[in-house]
Protein backbone atom coordinates (compact mmCIF):
# COMPACT_ATOMS: atom_id res chain seq x y z
CA UNK A 1 0.00 0.00 0.00
CA UNK A 2 1.20 3.52 -0.76
CA UNK A 3 2.15 5.01 2.62
CA UNK A 4 0.52 8.34 1.76
CA UNK A 5 -2.89 6.71 1.27
CA UNK A 6 -5.31 6.22 4.15
CA UNK A 7 -8.05 3.64 4.73
CA UNK A 8 -11.38 4.69 3.23
CA UNK A 9 -12.96 5.34 6.62
CA UNK A 10 -10.21 7.90 7.35
CA UNK A 11 -10.52 9.74 4.04
CA UNK A 12 -12.31 12.77 2.70
CA UNK A 13 -13.14 12.04 -0.93
CA UNK A 14 -14.17 14.44 -3.69
CA UNK A 15 -16.35 12.97 -6.45
CA UNK A 16 -17.39 14.81 -9.59
CA UNK A 17 -20.33 13.47 -11.56
CA UNK A 18 -21.72 12.27 -8.21
CA UNK A 19 -25.41 12.33 -9.11
CA UNK A 20 -25.49 9.49 -11.62
CA UNK A 21 -24.04 6.15 -12.65
CA UNK A 22 -20.53 5.30 -11.50
CA UNK A 23 -20.10 8.52 -9.52
CA UNK A 24 -23.33 7.98 -7.57
CA UNK A 25 -22.56 4.32 -6.89
CA UNK A 26 -19.05 5.20 -5.70
CA UNK A 27 -20.39 7.94 -3.43
CA UNK A 28 -22.84 5.60 -1.74
CA UNK A 29 -20.25 2.84 -1.36
CA UNK A 30 -17.66 5.24 0.07
CA UNK A 31 -20.23 6.64 2.52
CA UNK A 32 -21.13 3.10 3.64
CA UNK A 33 -17.43 2.51 4.35
CA UNK A 34 -17.18 5.63 6.49
CA UNK A 35 -15.63 8.22 4.16
CA UNK A 36 -16.46 11.91 4.35
CA UNK A 37 -17.65 13.13 0.96
CA UNK A 38 -17.63 16.27 -1.14
CA UNK A 39 -20.14 15.70 -3.95
CA UNK A 40 -20.19 17.70 -7.17
CA UNK A 41 -22.64 17.71 -10.09
CA UNK A 42 -24.85 20.15 -11.98
CA UNK A 43 -28.19 19.34 -10.31
CA UNK A 44 -28.68 20.87 -6.88
CA UNK A 45 -31.87 18.86 -6.27
CA UNK A 46 -30.07 15.57 -6.88
CA UNK A 47 -27.08 16.59 -4.77
CA UNK A 48 -29.25 17.72 -1.88
CA UNK A 49 -31.19 14.45 -1.99
CA UNK A 50 -27.98 12.40 -1.97
CA UNK A 51 -26.43 14.45 0.84
CA UNK A 52 -29.57 14.08 2.96
CA UNK A 53 -29.56 10.34 2.29
CA UNK A 54 -25.92 9.98 3.43
CA UNK A 55 -26.37 12.11 6.52
CA UNK A 56 -29.55 10.25 7.47
CA UNK A 57 -27.46 7.07 7.53
CA UNK A 58 -24.90 8.65 9.86
CA UNK A 59 -22.41 9.79 7.24
CA UNK A 60 -20.85 13.17 6.51
CA UNK A 61 -21.21 14.92 3.18
CA UNK A 62 -21.16 18.33 1.57
CA UNK A 63 -22.15 19.20 -1.96
CA UNK A 64 -21.16 21.76 -4.58
CA UNK A 65 -23.28 22.62 -7.61
CA UNK A 66 -20.63 22.70 -10.31
CA UNK A 67 -20.18 22.36 -14.03
CA UNK A 68 -16.65 20.98 -14.45
CA UNK A 69 -16.32 22.79 -17.79
CA UNK A 70 -15.92 25.96 -15.69
CA UNK A 71 -12.59 26.07 -13.87
CA UNK A 72 -13.98 28.48 -11.27
CA UNK A 73 -16.62 25.90 -10.42
CA UNK A 74 -13.91 23.27 -10.01
CA UNK A 75 -11.93 25.57 -7.74
CA UNK A 76 -15.08 25.98 -5.65
CA UNK A 77 -15.20 22.21 -5.13
CA UNK A 78 -11.67 22.28 -3.73
CA UNK A 79 -12.42 25.29 -1.52
CA UNK A 80 -15.54 23.65 -0.12
CA UNK A 81 -13.56 20.53 0.80
CA UNK A 82 -10.98 22.64 2.62
CA UNK A 83 -13.55 24.79 4.42
CA UNK A 84 -15.77 21.89 5.47
CA UNK A 85 -13.28 19.10 6.17
CA UNK A 86 -9.86 20.75 6.22
CA UNK A 87 -8.93 19.26 2.86
CA UNK A 88 -9.30 15.97 1.03
CA UNK A 89 -7.38 12.74 0.55
CA UNK A 90 -8.71 11.51 -2.80
CA UNK A 91 -10.21 13.24 -5.83
CA UNK A 92 -12.27 11.17 -8.27
CA UNK A 93 -12.92 12.71 -11.68
CA UNK A 94 -16.12 10.98 -12.77
CA UNK A 95 -18.05 13.61 -14.72
CA UNK A 96 -18.49 12.75 -18.42
CA UNK A 97 -21.01 13.01 -21.25
CA UNK A 98 -21.58 10.67 -24.19
CA UNK A 99 -22.51 10.99 -27.86
CA UNK A 100 -23.68 8.26 -30.26
CA UNK A 101 -23.37 8.68 -34.00
CA UNK A 102 -20.97 8.52 -36.92
CA UNK A 103 -18.33 11.23 -36.91
CA UNK A 104 -19.69 12.65 -40.17
CA UNK A 105 -23.12 13.10 -38.55
CA UNK A 106 -22.13 14.58 -35.16
CA UNK A 107 -21.79 18.39 -35.15
CA UNK A 108 -18.27 19.49 -34.33
CA UNK A 109 -19.75 21.90 -31.78
CA UNK A 110 -21.13 18.94 -29.83
CA UNK A 111 -17.77 17.19 -29.93
CA UNK A 112 -16.14 20.32 -28.57
CA UNK A 113 -18.63 20.53 -25.71
CA UNK A 114 -18.03 16.86 -24.97
CA UNK A 115 -14.29 17.51 -24.76
CA UNK A 116 -14.96 20.47 -22.44
CA UNK A 117 -16.50 18.06 -19.93
CA UNK A 118 -14.60 14.82 -20.49
CA UNK A 119 -11.13 16.28 -20.99
CA UNK A 120 -10.95 19.84 -19.72
CA UNK A 121 -13.20 19.14 -16.72
CA UNK A 122 -11.01 16.19 -15.74
CA UNK A 123 -7.86 18.25 -16.37
CA UNK A 124 -9.10 21.07 -14.13
CA UNK A 125 -10.00 18.63 -11.36
CA UNK A 126 -6.69 16.81 -11.58
CA UNK A 127 -4.66 20.01 -11.40
CA UNK A 128 -6.63 21.35 -8.43
CA UNK A 129 -6.24 18.01 -6.68
CA UNK A 130 -2.53 17.74 -7.44
CA UNK A 131 -1.82 21.19 -6.05
CA UNK A 132 -3.59 20.33 -2.79
CA UNK A 133 -2.20 16.80 -2.43
CA UNK A 134 1.39 17.54 -3.47
CA UNK A 135 2.51 18.10 0.13
CA UNK A 136 0.02 16.06 2.16
CA UNK A 137 -0.26 13.01 -0.10
CA UNK A 138 -3.30 11.27 -1.51
CA UNK A 139 -4.88 9.83 -4.63
CA UNK A 140 -6.20 11.14 -7.93
CA UNK A 141 -8.50 8.67 -9.71
CA UNK A 142 -9.50 9.47 -13.28
CA UNK A 143 -12.28 7.59 -15.00
CA UNK A 144 -11.28 6.64 -18.51
CA UNK A 145 -12.70 3.72 -20.45
CA UNK A 146 -11.62 0.71 -22.45
CA UNK A 147 -11.99 3.13 -25.36
CA UNK A 148 -8.99 4.95 -23.89
CA UNK A 149 -7.09 2.11 -25.55
CA UNK A 150 -9.33 1.09 -28.45
CA UNK A 151 -11.84 3.28 -30.31
CA UNK A 152 -15.41 2.10 -30.70
CA UNK A 153 -17.57 2.54 -33.76
CA UNK A 154 -20.49 5.01 -33.26
CA UNK A 155 -18.75 6.53 -30.23
CA UNK A 156 -15.75 8.00 -31.99
CA UNK A 157 -15.73 11.41 -30.29
CA UNK A 158 -16.19 9.81 -26.86
CA UNK A 159 -13.28 7.46 -27.59
CA UNK A 160 -11.15 10.40 -28.70
CA UNK A 161 -11.88 12.21 -25.44
CA UNK A 162 -10.96 9.14 -23.39
CA UNK A 163 -7.72 8.71 -25.36
CA UNK A 164 -6.92 12.28 -24.29
CA UNK A 165 -7.76 11.40 -20.68
CA UNK A 166 -5.25 8.55 -20.74
CA UNK A 167 -2.53 10.73 -22.24
CA UNK A 168 -3.05 13.47 -19.67
CA UNK A 169 -3.25 11.00 -16.77
CA UNK A 170 0.00 9.28 -17.75
CA UNK A 171 1.81 12.62 -18.08
CA UNK A 172 0.51 13.88 -14.72
CA UNK A 173 1.59 10.65 -13.01
CA UNK A 174 5.12 10.96 -14.35
CA UNK A 175 5.42 14.63 -13.38
CA UNK A 176 4.30 13.97 -9.81
CA UNK A 177 6.63 10.97 -9.52
CA UNK A 178 9.52 13.03 -10.90
CA UNK A 179 8.80 15.74 -8.33
CA UNK A 180 8.74 13.18 -5.52
CA UNK A 181 5.15 14.07 -4.64
CA UNK A 182 3.37 11.38 -2.56
CA UNK A 183 0.38 11.29 -4.90
CA UNK A 184 -0.90 8.21 -6.71
CA UNK A 185 -2.57 8.76 -10.09
CA UNK A 186 -4.85 5.99 -11.35
CA UNK A 187 -6.71 5.51 -14.61
CA UNK A 188 -9.83 3.36 -14.27
CA UNK A 189 -10.98 1.85 -17.58
CA UNK A 190 -14.52 0.45 -17.34
CA UNK A 191 -16.01 -1.92 -19.90
CA UNK A 192 -19.71 -1.53 -20.74
CA UNK A 193 -21.42 -0.64 -17.45
CA UNK A 194 -25.13 -0.70 -16.63
CA UNK A 195 -25.60 3.01 -15.94
CA UNK A 196 -27.84 5.66 -17.58
CA UNK A 197 -24.95 6.35 -19.99
CA UNK A 198 -26.91 5.50 -23.19
CA UNK A 199 -30.12 7.11 -21.93
CA UNK A 200 -28.29 10.37 -21.14
CA UNK A 201 -26.30 10.39 -24.40
CA UNK A 202 -26.70 12.85 -27.24
CA UNK A 203 -27.93 10.46 -29.92
CA UNK A 204 -27.57 11.00 -33.68
CA UNK A 205 -28.66 7.48 -34.61
CA UNK A 206 -32.13 6.59 -35.85
CA UNK A 207 -32.61 4.17 -32.93
CA UNK A 208 -32.28 4.36 -29.17
CA UNK A 209 -28.74 3.78 -27.96
CA UNK A 210 -27.55 0.84 -25.89
CA UNK A 211 -24.26 -0.75 -24.85
CA UNK A 212 -22.45 -3.73 -26.41
CA UNK A 213 -22.24 -6.74 -24.06
CA UNK A 214 -20.91 -8.04 -21.78
CA UNK A 215 -22.35 -5.56 -19.29
CA UNK A 216 -21.12 -5.08 -15.73
CA UNK A 217 -22.74 -3.53 -12.67
CA UNK A 218 -21.55 -0.06 -11.60
CA UNK A 219 -20.50 -1.54 -8.26
CA UNK A 220 -17.64 -3.32 -10.05
CA UNK A 221 -16.22 0.06 -11.00
CA UNK A 222 -16.89 1.63 -7.59
CA UNK A 223 -14.95 -1.14 -5.87
CA UNK A 224 -12.03 -0.63 -8.25
CA UNK A 225 -12.07 3.13 -7.62
CA UNK A 226 -12.02 2.79 -3.84
CA UNK A 227 -9.29 0.15 -4.08
CA UNK A 228 -7.21 2.63 -6.10
CA UNK A 229 -7.85 5.34 -3.50
CA UNK A 230 -6.20 3.17 -0.84
CA UNK A 231 -3.67 1.11 -2.84
CA UNK A 232 -2.48 3.46 -5.57
CA UNK A 233 -3.06 1.35 -8.70
CA UNK A 234 -1.65 2.63 -11.99
CA UNK A 235 -4.34 1.43 -14.43
CA UNK A 236 -7.28 -0.90 -13.87
CA UNK A 237 -9.52 -2.33 -16.57
CA UNK A 238 -12.90 -3.21 -15.09
CA UNK A 239 -14.40 -6.26 -16.76
CA UNK A 240 -12.75 -9.15 -18.55
CA UNK A 241 -14.84 -8.44 -21.64
CA UNK A 242 -13.24 -5.05 -22.04
CA UNK A 243 -9.78 -6.47 -21.47
CA UNK A 244 -10.40 -8.99 -24.24
CA UNK A 245 -11.38 -6.19 -26.64
CA UNK A 246 -8.28 -4.12 -25.88
CA UNK A 247 -6.01 -7.17 -26.12
CA UNK A 248 -7.50 -8.10 -29.49
CA UNK A 249 -7.08 -4.52 -30.61
CA UNK A 250 -3.40 -4.69 -29.68
CA UNK A 251 -2.56 -8.05 -31.24
CA UNK A 252 -5.03 -8.16 -34.15
CA UNK A 253 -6.25 -4.62 -34.84
CA UNK A 254 -7.44 -5.37 -38.39
CA UNK A 255 -9.53 -8.28 -37.19
CA UNK A 256 -11.09 -6.14 -34.45
CA UNK A 257 -11.88 -3.45 -37.01
CA UNK A 258 -13.92 -5.97 -38.98
CA UNK A 259 -15.66 -7.23 -35.84
CA UNK A 260 -16.51 -3.66 -34.88
CA UNK A 261 -17.95 -2.97 -38.34
CA UNK A 262 -20.07 -6.13 -38.52
CA UNK A 263 -21.10 -6.67 -34.87
CA UNK A 264 -20.64 -3.58 -32.68
CA UNK A 265 -22.72 -1.30 -34.91
CA UNK A 266 -25.76 -3.53 -34.40
CA UNK A 267 -25.06 -4.11 -30.70
CA UNK A 268 -25.26 -0.39 -29.94
CA UNK A 269 -28.73 0.00 -31.41
CA UNK A 270 -31.63 -0.86 -29.13
CA UNK A 271 -34.16 -1.55 -31.90
CA UNK A 272 -36.64 1.07 -30.75
CA UNK A 273 -37.11 4.80 -31.44
CA UNK A 274 -34.70 7.26 -29.78
CA UNK A 275 -35.64 8.63 -26.38
CA UNK A 276 -37.20 12.11 -26.42
CA UNK A 277 -35.84 14.96 -24.33
CA UNK A 278 -32.55 16.72 -23.74
CA UNK A 279 -29.32 14.82 -23.26
CA UNK A 280 -26.74 15.26 -20.51
CA UNK A 281 -24.73 17.26 -23.03
CA UNK A 282 -27.45 19.89 -22.70
CA UNK A 283 -28.45 19.64 -19.04
CA UNK A 284 -28.43 17.38 -16.00
CA UNK A 285 -31.26 14.88 -15.66
CA UNK A 286 -31.78 16.01 -12.06
CA UNK A 287 -32.47 12.47 -10.88
CA UNK A 288 -30.35 10.08 -8.85
CA UNK A 289 -29.88 6.98 -10.99
CA UNK A 290 -27.17 4.35 -10.66
CA UNK A 291 -28.46 1.88 -13.26
CA UNK A 292 -29.73 2.20 -16.80
CA UNK A 293 -32.52 0.32 -18.56
CA UNK A 294 -30.39 -2.46 -20.06
CA UNK A 295 -32.62 -5.55 -20.37
CA UNK A 296 -29.97 -8.27 -20.80
CA UNK A 297 -27.67 -10.00 -18.35
CA UNK A 298 -25.59 -7.78 -16.07
CA UNK A 299 -22.53 -9.23 -14.32
CA UNK A 300 -22.49 -8.11 -10.70
CA UNK A 301 -18.78 -8.89 -10.31
CA UNK A 302 -15.65 -9.07 -12.45
CA UNK A 303 -13.37 -11.98 -11.63
CA UNK A 304 -10.68 -10.54 -13.92
CA UNK A 305 -10.61 -7.21 -12.08
CA UNK A 306 -10.61 -8.80 -8.62
CA UNK A 307 -7.67 -11.02 -9.53
CA UNK A 308 -5.88 -8.12 -11.20
CA UNK A 309 -6.08 -5.96 -8.09
CA UNK A 310 -5.31 -8.74 -5.63
CA UNK A 311 -2.16 -9.56 -7.55
CA UNK A 312 -1.07 -5.95 -7.83
CA UNK A 313 1.16 -5.99 -4.77
CA UNK A 314 2.90 -9.21 -5.79
CA UNK A 315 3.18 -8.05 -9.39
CA UNK A 316 4.60 -4.70 -8.31
CA UNK A 317 7.21 -6.48 -6.20
CA UNK A 318 8.22 -8.74 -9.10
CA UNK A 319 8.36 -5.77 -11.46
CA UNK A 320 10.51 -3.91 -8.96
CA UNK A 321 12.90 -6.84 -8.65
CA UNK A 322 13.03 -7.24 -12.43
CA UNK A 323 13.63 -3.53 -12.93
CA UNK A 324 16.40 -3.58 -10.33
CA UNK A 325 18.04 -6.56 -12.00
CA UNK A 326 17.73 -4.95 -15.41
CA UNK A 327 19.29 -1.73 -14.14
CA UNK A 328 22.10 -3.65 -12.45
CA UNK A 329 22.70 -5.54 -15.69
CA UNK A 330 22.69 -2.29 -17.60
CA UNK A 331 25.24 -0.77 -15.24
CA UNK A 332 27.42 -3.85 -15.51
CA UNK A 333 27.27 -3.83 -19.30
CA UNK A 334 27.85 -0.11 -19.39
CA UNK A 335 30.84 -0.48 -17.07
CA UNK A 336 32.23 -3.24 -19.29
CA UNK A 337 31.70 -1.13 -22.39
CA UNK A 338 33.43 1.83 -20.77
CA UNK A 339 36.33 -0.38 -19.69
CA UNK A 340 36.72 -1.81 -23.19
CA UNK A 341 36.50 1.67 -24.71
CA UNK A 342 39.22 2.87 -22.35
CA UNK A 343 41.46 -0.07 -23.23
CA UNK A 344 40.91 0.63 -26.92
CA UNK A 345 41.89 4.29 -26.48
CA UNK A 346 45.04 3.26 -24.62
CA UNK A 347 45.99 0.83 -27.42
CA UNK A 348 45.47 3.49 -30.09
CA UNK A 349 47.59 6.01 -28.19
CA UNK A 350 50.34 3.42 -27.62
CA UNK A 351 50.40 2.51 -31.32
CA UNK A 352 50.61 6.14 -32.29
CA UNK A 353 53.58 6.73 -29.97
CA UNK A 354 55.47 3.81 -31.56
CA UNK A 355 55.05 4.92 -35.19
CA UNK A 356 58.15 6.52 -36.87
CA UNK A 357 57.97 10.19 -37.76
CA UNK A 358 56.99 10.78 -41.42
CA UNK A 359 57.65 13.95 -43.38
CA UNK A 360 54.82 15.57 -45.29
CA UNK A 361 56.96 15.07 -48.43
CA UNK A 362 57.98 11.43 -47.92
CA UNK A 363 60.91 9.72 -46.24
Amino acid sequence: MNESLKPIDDQTIVITGASSGIGLTTARMAADRGARLVLAARSEDALRELTDEIEASGGEAAYVVADVRDRDDVRAIRETAIERFGGFDAWINGAAVSIYGRLSEVPVEDMRRQFDTNVWGLLYGSLEAAEHLRERGGAIVNIGSIVSDRSLLLQGSYAASKHAVKGFTDALRMELEDAGAPVSVTLIKPSSIDTPYPEHAENYMDEAATLPPPIYAPETVARAILHAATQGDREVTVGGGGKLVTALGHYAPGLLDRIMETVFDRQQRAGRPPRPGASALEESSGELAERGDYEGHVSETSLYTRLRQRRRTVAATLVGVAAGAAYAGYRTLRGGDEKRAGEQRETVERDRSRRPSVSRFGR
